[in-house]
């Protein structure tokens, strides 16, 4: 069974730092691309950032600069930097890998950023 957990959301005032976790259940190798998107009430699931098997990486435009997509093999894990963060990125932030055809999501965790 492939599961997604996240982990590292809260509660953090402008300007502020989180780091955001996604433990994986087997190898972060195993998965062609591992993402994490994030949805604010109302609003679509977008991607916020990408970071593919060979390690190359992308960003949404409204995050670069400020956030970083990394990983810890040995761990399985995927990890989201965020760093001077806005009111507008609040919302909740989700873990997907792609594997063959196939994408795995976790079950989210919030940030929520104040003014």
């Amino acid at each position: 069974q492939v599961q997604l957990v996240e982990s590292g959301g809260g509660l953090v005032q402008a300007g502020g730092s989180l780091r955001l976790s996604c433990a994986a259940t087997l190898s972060i190798f195993s998965f062609n691309t591992m993402d994490w998107y994030r949805q604010a009430p109302g609003k679509l699931r977008d991607l916020v950032a990408r970071i593919t098997r060979g390690g190359s990486t992308n960003y949404a435009d409204s995050v670069k600069g400020r956030f970083t997509i990394s990983r810890d093999n040995a761990k399985n894990t995927v990890y989201l930097q965020m760093n001077g963060l806005k009111p507008e990125d609040t919302a909740r932030y989700y873990c997907k890998g792609t594997r063959d055809f196939d994408n795995y999501w976790g079950q989210g965790t919030q940030v929520t950023v104040s003014s």
